[in-house]
């Protein structure tokens, strides 16, 4: 343990910044290059890199597997959800524009929540493919 204590203590300084350049992506995403799915592998990347310096057993407890699998869920309930919503509301699957008062906010809040369910079921499925190819193994 004592021949990692560097590499312990670059990752707890890294991984923070690593959560808030993906929140970073995630939330840029709708104005510029970006978005959902690259903000969800950035996050993903950053709890891999904490299961590969503090251990499996670490990242199980920070993130079970049931709670991966409901964020997996939640992520693709939240795109389709959307899309229902806009049916409901009288467009399209996925016409942004019912969704505000105004076209042009409909667009955006469509596209953020859109992006959103994107980002938790990509971080959350590539954080599940790696713990378990890492604990197959065990």
């Amino acid at each position: 343990m004592n021949e990692q204590v560097i590499l312990r203590v670059i990752s707890k300084l890294l991984i923070p910044l690593i959560l808030l350049y993906a929140l970073y992506v995630q939330f840029h995403g709708d104005y510029g290059p970006g978005g959902g799915f690259q903000a969800g592998v950035i996050f993903a990347a950053g709890f891999i890199l904490y299961t590969l310096v503090f251990g499996l057993p670490n990242v199980n407890r920070v993130l079970p597997p049931r709670l991966l699998e409901t964020l997996i869920a939640l992520g693709v309930l939240l795109y389709a959800g959307v899309g229902v919503a806009t049916m409901l509301l009288g467009g399209n699957f996925l016409d942004y524009d019912v969704l505000a008062h105004e076209p042009k906010h409909g667009q955006h809040l469509g596209i953020l929540l859109v992006e959103a369910g994107v980002g938790i079921t990509v971080a959350a499925v590539m954080i599940v493919i790696f713990v378990t190819f890492a604990g197959s193994d065990e």
